[in-house]
């Protein structure tokens, strides 16, 4: 914790861009995803991106190269649905851990790589905790407004299981990501806090929530400082937002954010906003420039890309990123 709080003093570290859309480049079938191991598995099992972990690691390490070739200090564990809540469409929930486990791994192996050729720019992996495909603060049902598809228990102990196989598997860091509704976040950040208080350890948390749309609130309801009263009794390491918002609309909320906090900050945009087909168009440049933005004004101290982002974004935003000082805050050892 105390080496990362000690760069984030001295530079803005970059995290790497998105694993989805990498993964599109290698068009995948449905046999590429099942592997050997999987063969005759009764599920369809085509779209599963973590499973690639198992199937296909050579893919995996190689995109994970890429980002930290194109300058990027943190790369995120490709575990973004690697609860048994999100495998459970994919009849998977007792890979959960092994998926988590490899995944960190294979991240692992290539930063320690990166990092024996460059000591001087160490290279972390950061596990990946996305939001599952539940909302405990919402029903699903119009009809029944008081219904809820899961339980804040049943989402604690889907986290911890998976938290407990990310540190087994040697993350360096834990991202709770893509927050769309707090209650959901609240019930990973509480599985951590139990993780670490069993193991004795201190492992350092992002935390990354969503901004739905232009209303400046979370799809929960919750305003950038409300979401942050949410979860400001936790000790983090970073607050930020990702997903939802190109960087230009995003850099709004994040002044706000930025004004109201202690914590170090994070941002890692979506390449833009989609267009009628559902892909993102904002080339390296673009984005490079509305990020040169939040440098001028001191808005954070860790950046990357979300939805649409590629190797050449992150190049782009590593490149104006060393030309500027990181947000400073006051740190506590």
């Amino acid at each position: 914790m105390s080496k990362i709080k000690q760069i984030l003093q001295q530079h803005i570290l970059v995290l790497d861009g998105a694993m989805g859309t990498m993964l599109q480049q290698y068009n995948f079938s449905e046999e590429d995803f099942r592997g050997e191991r999987f063969k005759d598995y009764p599920s369809s099992l085509k779209g599963n991106n973590d499973l690639l972990s198992l199937t296909q690691p050579e893919a995996i390490a190689t995109i994970h190269a890429k980002y930290f070739e194109a300058g990027a200090d943190i790369v995120e564990t490709n575990t973004f649905s690697g609860t048994t809540i999100a495998m459970a469409d994919y009849d998977m929930e007792d890979l959960v851990y092994e998926l988590n486990y490899e995944s960190a791994k294979i991240a692992k192996t290539v930063a320690d790589k990166f990092t024996k050729e460059n000591p001087n720019k160490p290279r972390f992996v950061a596990g990946s905790i996305g939001p599952t495909n539940r909302t405990a603060s919402l029903s699903p049902d119009v009809n029944r407004p008081e219904y809820r598809a899961i339980t804040f228990e049943e989402l604690r102990i889907a986290y911890k299981q998976q938290v407990e196989a990310l540190i087994d598997g040697g993350v360096d860091l834990l991202l709770v990501e893509t927050i769309f509704d707090t209650l959901n976040a609240k019930a990973a950040l509480f599985a951590i806090e139990e993780v670490k208080e069993v193991r004795n350890i201190d492992i350092p948390i992002m935390v990354s929530g969503t901004i739905t749309d232009a209303s400046g609130r979370t799809l929960s309801g919750q305003t950038v400082e409300a979401f942050l009263t949410s979860i400001s009794h936790v000790p983090l390491l970073s607050v930020g937002f990702n997903c939802a918002l190109g960087a230009e609309q995003l850099k709004p909320y994040l002044q706000r954010l930025s004004d109201k906090t202690d914590f170090f900050t994070s941002a890692h945009p979506n390449a833009g906003l989609p267009n009628a087909f559902g892909e993102y168009d904002e080339s390296p440049k673009q984005m490079q420039t509305y990020i040169e933005a939040y440098l001028q004004d001191d808005l954070i101290n860790i950046i990357g890309g979300c939805c649409g982002t590629s190797p050449e974004h992150i190049k782009a935003i590593a490149a104006v990123a060393s030309k500027y000082k990181p947000r400073k805050i006051e740190v506590t050892a």
